[in-house]
């Protein structure tokens, strides 16, 4: 049986996810009600549990218990699984099943202005690390986003490009990344690092074969006609200016992206 933590209940103090940081989760936007992109969202947990060696929770039950929390406002509803007790240490050996901890908030209204107008954001000077064994995956050590998001507010930046240490273009500091040249699209491959998103994965099914991963540095990014963020949150935002690179483009490729995310559950 999991258990289950909600606003206002503390966490155990040698709960690994305190403590390591062993688990994962994931973030959606809630609307009047409704789990968007719920399909997407639990396909992610249900990697997340096979990579990390976890077990897997319920599915319908947690369905039902993230449901239960909603109030039928603009929610956004962060879900969390914590690799259950065992053994101490690193081991995993006997770890039972995962605790699920879910946390509601409002909406963050802002996100619909960015949708409409567009934003301009920067390049960050903080990298990204390699680390292939948890690659694509959101698990609850986030402290790399930590320190990007300090060089954000230190800058006074709403969102901005992060490079790996290799200098290719990985993503931005709350987003995934896609731009287009011509009638060419990409986004960065996420295998060696990165966060691949709920709306990353919907963007990939909805352009097929248009779409190309790519491992490319910063001027193949600065060439593009368009370039547009994405997250489950912020939704597919086009980015008018990265520094002082302006982009003049109509964002035929992003519109046509928000019209059909409006169009889906």
């Amino acid at each position: 049986m999991q258990t289950i933590i909600t606003p206002g209940e503390p966490l155990p103090a040698l709960s690994r996810g305190w403590q390591l940081g062993d688990g994962h989760f994931t973030t959606l936007h809630a609307q009047t009600g409704r789990l968007r992109h719920w399909r997407y969202h639990q396909a992610r947990l249900q990697e997340a549990c096979r990579r990390l060696h976890m077990v897997e929770p319920d599915w319908s039950w947690l369905r039902e218990q993230a449901e239960a929390v909603l109030d039928g406002s603009d929610q956004v509803l962060r879900i969390s699984l914590l690799r259950g007790p065992g053994a101490r240490g690193y081991g995993i050996d006997g770890c039972g099943e995962p605790t699920l901890v879910l946390n509601s908030s409002p909406f963050p209204g802002h996100y619909y202005g960015w949708r409409e107008q567009g934003l301009a954001i920067g390049l960050c000077d903080g990298r990204l690390g390699s680390s292939p064994l948890l690659a694509g995956l959101k698990t609850l050590n986030r402290l790399e986003q930590v320190l990007l998001k300090a060089e954000l507010e230190r800058r006074g930046w709403p969102e901005g490009v992060v490079l790996d240490a290799g200098g290719r273009v990985r993503e931005a500091v709350t987003a995934n990344l896609f731009w287009r040249l011509g009638a060419r699209i990409f986004t960065p491959d996420l295998s060696s690092g990165g966060v691949c998103g709920t709306l990353r994965a919907w963007c990939r099914e909805h352009l097929g074969e248009r779409l190309t991963l790519v491992d490319e540095e910063l001027p193949s990014l600065l060439a593009a006609d368009e370039i547009w963020l994405t997250n489950a949150l912020m939704g597919v935002v086009p980015v008018t200016a990265l520094g002082e690179h302006w982009t003049t483009s109509s964002f035929t490729v992003a519109r046509e992206l928000q019209q059909a995310y409006e169009q889906t559950d």
